[in-house]
């Protein structure tokens, strides 16, 4: 079992879809700095909390008929002490809230990540995210 620095959640670190390599707490989504060249190297001299500052689509390309297909959810992360920004896949059992969450956190994520060449993912896209977590869009008031 592995302790969440962030929340002190335990939980472990295979077992749901996407968790070979996961660093990250399924409960508040926080991560470790953990890798550096590539996922699950874990080579990384940093080993600070990394906080979860948006979502993002990985970019899968589009169609033979030029549409653009819908990529599977990724939580962009930051370094608290080297400002480190790393992409990481959403694993089967993160908790759907916190990820919704992060999506209402979109200005917040621009202002800390300026970077326009990834798309981050807000509340103009609540729809999409929850086909994705859900397979439907959810009901609101």
């Amino acid at each position: 079992m592995i302790t969440c620095k962030n929340c002190h959640e335990q939980f472990s670190e295979g077992g749901a879809i996407g968790t070979k390599n996961r660093n990250h707490c399924p409960k508040c989504l926080w991560s470790l700095h953990l890798d550096s060249l590539a996922p699950g190297d874990r080579m990384s001299l940093c080993k600070s909390l990394m906080e979860p500052i948006g979502l993002t689509e990985k970019d899968e390309g589009c169609d033979k008929y030029g549409r653009e297909r819908t990529g599977e959810l990724m939580i962009i992360h930051r370094c608290q002490k080297c400002a480190k920004i790393s992409i990481n896949r959403i694993a089967g059992d993160d908790n759907p809230d916190s990820i919704i969450y992060l999506a209402s956190k979109q200005d917040f994520a621009r202002a800390k990540f300026p970077d326009s060449r990834i798309k981050i993912l807000g509340a103009n896209d609540l729809n999409k995210i929850e086909i994705q977590l859900y397979g439907k869009p959810q009901f609101r008031d």
